[in-house]
């Protein structure tokens, strides 16, 4: 069965980076395209206009997946893509519409209906609702992101260990053709802030535990080039640090039981704030 990556489309440039981007990843894949547009209705107050009633939402949403379908089809043409449009609220709509693909892929700072901003409530909303993988894309050029001249860049968690992370990490190294960045942040007790020895030994520590998290995953990927980071300082900001040249940023997001309260964990939100690179977060348990 041919699987399925689903974009998030609204009337935004960055949507539709996003949509180009998901377009070569689902090539990569074998994989089917989907254009997601949600309706939102009645429209959100800051868009809304008197003069537009929903058949003429309808009819703009129709053209717009329509214009983009076949934009993306002239680029890809033996790319199996279609559109669709839904009701609903984006968070929600999109989660439904994502729950058996294998990537759910949004622009970062869509302004129309669908995502709003993703710095805001919504878009942090849809990556905390959507248990499959979700990639945020800009439209600044980092869009483009495929290829073995740049880095995969995966941030490695050794104190919850995060299987389905790194093997979304390895897995798009290898569709790649590219190296796998592995970064760990470490930090040093303050007690031990002066000593130059208690420094060295545990740098050694996490260079040590951070090679025993790949072990596995570099005997399952031996095809993959990894390079091993343990770097001293907070684990986002190395992170963003680490990967300033990458071509994808791959964090993990712990999977919490409170649905009304959006949480994506400290780590993912600042690689999606500060990472010019498209960024998947990958949600688990």
């Amino acid at each position: 069965m041919t699987g399925q990556v689903i974009v998030g489309l609204d009337n935004s440039p960055e949507s539709l980076a996003a949509a180009h981007w998901a377009a070569r990843e689902a090539v990569m894949r074998g994989a089917d395209l989907l254009l997601v547009h949600v309706e939102e209705w009645p429209l959100p107050v800051a868009v809304a206009m008197p003069t537009v009633t929903r058949d003429d939402h309808r009819d703009w949403a129709d053209e717009l997946l329509e214009g983009a379908v076949d934009e993306l089809r002239l680029a890809h043409p033996g790319l199996r893509i279609s559109g669709r449009r839904m009701p609903g609220r984006p968070a929600g709509a999109l989660a439904v519409a994502a729950a058996d693909a294998e990537l759910l892929v949004l622009g970062s700072r869509g302004l129309g209906t669908v995502m709003g901003a993703l710095m805001g409530s919504v878009g942090l909303a849809t990556v905390a609702a959507t248990t499959a993988p979700v990639v945020v894309v800009r439209a600044d050029g980092s869009e483009h992101g495929h290829g073995p001249d740049k880095e995969v860049v995966v941030g490695a968690d050794l104190h919850r260990p995060a299987g389905p992370v790194l093997a979304f990490a390895f897995e798009e190294a290898a569709r790649r053709g590219c190296t796998l960045r592995a970064v760990h942040g470490w930090k040093l007790p303050v007690m031990f802030a002066h000593s130059d020895e208690a420094r060295a030994e545990a740098g050694r520590e996490a260079a040590r535990a951070l090679g025993a998290a790949l072990r596995s995953w570099r005997q399952e990927h031996p095809s993959v080039a990894v390079v091993e980071r343990p770097v001293m300082g907070a684990g986002a900001q190395v992170l963003v640090d680490e990967a300033a040249d990458a071509g994808l940023v791959v964090v993990g997001r712990h999977v919490r039981r409170a649905p009304l309260v959006p949480h994506i964990g400290h780590v993912a939100h600042a690689a999606m704030h500060h990472c010019r690179a498209p960024v998947a977060v990958v949600a688990h348990e």
